[in-house]
């Protein structure tokens, strides 16, 4: 079976992009998935949490992968997870930052070599995701060149709501000159903040906005908990982290899972 590639995305940080992919990473190795992550993010902060052992920044990963000037595979730069299951390209130190630029002046092909890169493993797993950068610079790009389907994660705020016609039009550009077959799976609403008014309002402006452009908001919104962000700063799932809460919030991601991977069936 061949793997589906996932890229999460969204130009505006903050929104939990990483968060989300540790948390739905647990929930597909808990579904018996084979998964790789990809931190395709300069600051590397999914990689301190998600890989078995620490990463230095002299050791190879994503970057050397993506560039001309290093010889390694993906297979070469690939190192295990937290958990059974699970294998990481990690990003650690400035290296991919420097990669960012290089492929800046690179002529032809510069927005696919993630995709020609993952070639060599896909077939090793059953889902592949990508933790984005919070901009629309060429590792984003080149994450949704390589990627099956996008996977916008947002809040329910305006400032939020308003960065998403502009990211959809990089996905547009993107289907039409690199990636014909890339589709957006959906929207995942994090930090939800449902017992206020503005969080009801924007959430059913974030619904309405998503029905115009033929989109669907995937599952229940991630409501704003801290017990999310601890658990993930612990590098634990939160079927892990033993509270009721936790596992029942683990649960939402489980069902987004599922919705994506229906979606792709």
């Amino acid at each position: 079976m061949t793997a589906r590639i996932l890229a999460l995305c969204n130009q505006k940080g903050g929104v939990g992009k990483t968060t989300t992919t540790f948390q739905l990473a647990r929930a597909a190795v808990l579904a018996g998935r084979r998964v790789l992550v990809i931190d395709n993010d300069p600051q590397g902060n999914l990689t301190s949490d998600i890989t078995a052992e620490p990463v230095g920044a002299d050791e190879a990963g994503l970057a050397d992968a993506l560039s001309v000037r290093s010889p390694d595979t993906m297979r070469d730069v690939i190192v295990p997870g937290i958990w059974e299951g699970l294998d990481v390209v990690p990003t650690s130190g400035r290296a991919l930052g420097s990669v960012r630029d290089e492929l800046v002046v690179a002529g032809v092909g510069r927005e696919v070599r993630l995709r020609e890169a993952l070639a060599q493993v896909r077939e090793d797993y059953d889902l592949i995701l990508i933790d984005s950068a919070p901009s629309l610079d060429q590792l984003t790009i080149n994450a949704l060149s390589a990627a099956d389907s996008a996977v916008i994660v947002t809040h329910s705020k305006k400032w939020s709501l308003d960065g998403l016609a502009q990211l959809l039009d990089t996905i547009a550009s993107v289907k039409e000159y690199t990636n014909s077959a890339l589709s957006v799976a959906g929207i995942i609403v994090n930090q939800h903040e449902e017992r206020t008014v503005g969080g009801a309002g924007w959430l059913d402006e974030l619904n309405a906005f998503a029905q115009t452009r033929g989109l669907r908001v995937i599952g229940r919104p991630v409501p704003k908990r801290v017990v999310i962000a601890d658990a993930t700063e612990a590098a634990r799932g939160l079927d892990q982290w033993g509270s009721a809460e936790a596992t029942a919030l683990g649960g939402i991601y489980a069902e987004h899972l599922t919705v994506i991977e229906g979606a792709h069936s």
